[in-house]
């Protein structure tokens, strides 16, 4: 049968150009499964010097000598050649193919083929290498969908792992994305099929027969370096590696490795630093333990893969966010250093990621116990502001990153934990600056951000405060900021007196011109909640 890298000496003889020479199959026929790579027809004597090996050659034996010594030396020369197949057209210098001609054949394990019909070899040669041509030409065609396949997911945000799971679904065997020095960045696993397990489990085996020195795939993997930017051209950054699970890789599997690598290479080339693609890897592993694309049972192995492997205790979810205006390409890999050097001093473990697409900074910490949640976002918190202003993110003027701790618990927990303070952590951008926020108390906050582009929030805030709103865009002083002083303080006027700097009369006045705008009552419950509402909500939706 054909295989994947184009015709087999088998099919060769089914052709119409070999198939009219009547061709008879006289040493061993098992073998007519290999691959022909090219077709030549020669009659000199030392022509197994001049072929490189995968060749079918037509020949009409004058070259074979005409003792038996002479004819089994030429016959071992095709075989260690590498020489596919030897067909022999009978006419002149042979009527049969001689006995010793055979027998080294059928000893060297090389396929023998006598014609008995005389048969145009330039027609052989050019069925065979339009065949051939045609199979090459199927391959690059079935590489160039997976390339078009791979290049979409990228482009609708898969990242690298919906690369890496296209090329593993596609040669039915695990991808890994690994760094020059063999540190694994990225695992992918087909869908379906023998090699659907868990993917880390098969590179913690592979790592564990590596050694020092042998830094290289198993027999029969595909391994592809991926450029990326380093010190001089052609520098590798990467490898990308394909191994031989539940069938050896094909041809056509190598050639889609190598195309898929060109579309690693320029993801790697916007991320300059190793630091940056372990920390985007880590990023990717919690953001899809957040979205729930990995179970929280098999969560663990994939962490101590990565490098975390917590104690027993409850972990702690952490995210930082650097919206509206992350960082550009280039600082993610400063920031992703300087964060893991501040947090090393925290003296928890941690695994820390990097999400440039979202901009923000997804962490799990590992406690000792539920008692040092507050103790130890304190001291994370502390070092992720440094690290964000050591990275330069902190500028003057600029808002500074929002820092939310999540619930503690286990995986499971930690999979809702980290989902929840990430969007919180976008819903509380623009709060009053604090170093860091309890998801649990923002959540009137977070259904506020979910409803920001609902017509009816923009409605309501309008109705609440819309004529406050108003006046502060043309009159002064502005009275939004003293009811929103007023409102924290539980309508305690000597405290939001103290707050504002204002003497109690003033207060009063301007607390008596708020009732008049909005035609309300600030001792009726009911109006101050609907009146705290709609100033936390109009954070979300444009001015009136």
């Amino acid at each position: 049968m054909d295989t994947e890298a184009g015709i087999t000496v088998a099919r060769a003889l089914e052709l119409p150009a070999l198939r009219g020479g009547l061709p008879e199959v006289v040493a061993c026929a098992d073998r007519l499964d290999r691959t022909v790579r090219w077709v030549h027809a020669g009659e000199a004597p030392n022509i197994a010097s001049l072929l490189k090996g995968g060749e079918l050659l037509l020949t009409t034996g004058l070259g074979l000598g005409t003792r038996p010594a002479e004819q089994r030396a030429f016959v071992r020369g095709l075989a260690e050649r590498g020489i596919v197949a030897l067909v022999v057209e009978l006419g002149p210098r042979f009527d049969r193919l001689p006995a010793a001609i055979v027998e080294t054949a059928r000893s060297a394990g090389l396929p023998l083929v006598q014609l008995h019909r005389e048969v145009p070899f330039v027609s052989v040669t050019e069925e065979i290498h339009t065949e051939i041509v045609n199979g090459h030409y199927a391959l690059v065609r079935r590489a160039e969908e997976v390339h078009r396949r791979c290049t979409e997911a990228l482009l609708d945000g898969g990242g690298v792992p919906g690369v890496l799971r296209i090329l593993a679904d596609f040669a039915g065997n695990p991808v890994f994305l690994e760094t020059a020095e063999g540190r694994l960045l990225y695992a992918a696993a087909p869908a379906t099929g023998p090699a659907a397990a868990d993917p880390l489990q098969i590179w913690d085996g592979l790592r564990g027969r590596r050694t020092a020195r042998d830094t290289g795939p198993p027999a029969g993997a595909v391994l592809v370096d991926v450029a990326g930017g380093g010190h001089g051209t052609g520098a590798v950054r990467a490898r990308l590696v394909l191994l031989a699970v539940s069938a050896p890789p094909l041809p056509v599997h190598r050639m889609a490795a190598e195309r898929t690598a060109g579309i690693l290479a320029v993801v790697l080339m916007q991320a300059r630093q190793d630091e940056e693609l372990a920390a985007r890897g880590r990023g990717d592993f919690l953001t899809d333990l957040a979205e729930g694309r990995i179970r929280a049972e098999d969560a663990p192995a994939q962490a101590k893969v990565l490098g975390f492997a917590p104690a027993e205790g409850p972990l702690l979810p952490v995210v930082m966010g650097l919206a509206p205006e992350p960082p550009p390409a280039g600082n993610w890999a400063p920031l992703a250093r300087t964060l893991l050097e501040e947090l090393a001093a925290v003296g928890v473990p941690a695994l820390l990621g990097v999400r440039p697409v979202e901009g923000r900074v997804p962490l799990l910490l590992g406690l000792r116990a539920e008692t040092d949640r507050t103790a130890v976002a304190d001291r994370v918190a502390t070092a992720l502001r440094t690290g964000a202003a050591r990275a330069g993110l902190e500028r003057p003027g600029a808002p500074p990153p929002v820092i939310v701790v999540g619930v503690a618990g286990g995986w499971a927990a930690a999979s809702a934990g980290l989902r929840h303070a990430a969007e919180t952590a976008s819903a509380a951008q623009g709060l009053p600056d604090l170093p860091w926020y309890d998801a649990r108390r923002l959540d009137i906050d977070l259904l506020l951000w979910r409803l920001r582009e609902h017509p009816d929030l923009a409605a309501f805030v309008d109705r609440a405060i819309g004529p406050l709103r108003a006046h502060d865009r043309t009159s002064r002083p502005a009275l939004l900021p003293t009811l929103e002083v007023f409102l924290a303080h539980a309508g305690r006027k000597a405290e939001t007196a103290r707050e504002l700097h204002l003497n109690r009369q003033t207060l009063y006045n301007r607390l008596a011109r708020i009732s008049e705008l909005l035609g309300t009552d600030l001792d009726d419950p009911q109006t101050v909640l609907a009146l705290g509402l709609a100033l936390r909500a109009q954070r979300h939706v444009p001015p009136g």
